[in-house]
């Protein structure tokens, strides 16, 4: 126990606080561009929308390096739009806090999206032809109607967003590179202290992400429990 103990007062939480500020900003991204892109593909057509469905949740299917790849060969500092970022805006992606936070928001923006939308795709019709009918306009029904009726499920995908951009790792030690204090977030680190051998730290973090998994859950299931009493009120 003392040891244990010990070995709390000598860890480095700065980790845990990047993986939580970066899954904060992610989430925060991620919810309105999942919302936006839900309620603009569910207005497509069948052939239209099964495309740009595709493209949308691809890197939800992906290898998250694939994803790196990707972001490596548009921000690197070696290419044209990186080059442009750093010398003209002083904007640097590649190695920085930028880097965690975009990494995370592609990898968990499908998460948002597909929620969004299946929510979205549940709302009673019936409800929509009613506003219209009585003059509201499309916006005041999205925001008066559609939003509150798939409240449930929009709330499960914001909760499964943030655990999937706290738990970020192959886009993000590609994009973000692993910086102690700067860009280093749980998942990497638990991989440096493994192949450094330190078992005992990496239990202590895999500990922690665990209990943090845990609570996500039981945050989604409370969020889900109530979507059924409000089903069965029906």
């Amino acid at each position: 126990m003392k040891e244990l103990l010990l070995q709390l007062n000598n860890l480095d939480f700065s980790p845990l606080f990047i993986s939580l500020k970066t899954g904060i900003i992610a989430t925060f991204i991620c919810f309105f561009l999942g919302i936006f892109a839900a309620r603009e593909v569910i207005k497509l057509n069948n052939k239209v929308k099964a495309i740009v469905d595709g493209i949308l949740t691809l890197p939800m299917v992906l290898p998250p390096t694939v994803a790196g790849f990707f972001l490596l060969l548009i921000f690197s500092l070696r290419r044209p739009f990186g080059i442009f970022l750093k010398g003209q805006l002083n904007i640097q992606v590649v190695q920085s806090g930028l880097g965690c936070v975009l990494a995370a928001v592609v990898i968990a923006f499908p998460l948002m999206y597909r929620n969004a939308r299946g929510a979205f795709e549940q709302v009673d019709r019936n409800l929509i032809y009613a506003g219209r009918t009585l003059g509201m306009s499309e916006t005041a029904i999205f925001f008066k109607i559609i939003i509150p009726s798939a409240g449930p499920g929009v709330a499960s995908g914001t909760i499964l967003t943030f655990a999937r951009a706290i738990g970020e790792y192959g886009a993000t030690s590609m994009v973000a590179g692993n910086i102690l204090g700067k860009t280093g977030t749980i998942s990497q680190r638990i991989a440096m202290v493994i192949q450094n051998g330190d078992y005992y730290t990496a239990g202590i973090w895999v500990v922690i992400i665990m209990i943090i998994a845990f609570l996500i859950i039981v945050l989604m299931n409370i969020v889900t429990s109530k979507s059924f009493k409000n089903v069965r009120k029906y």
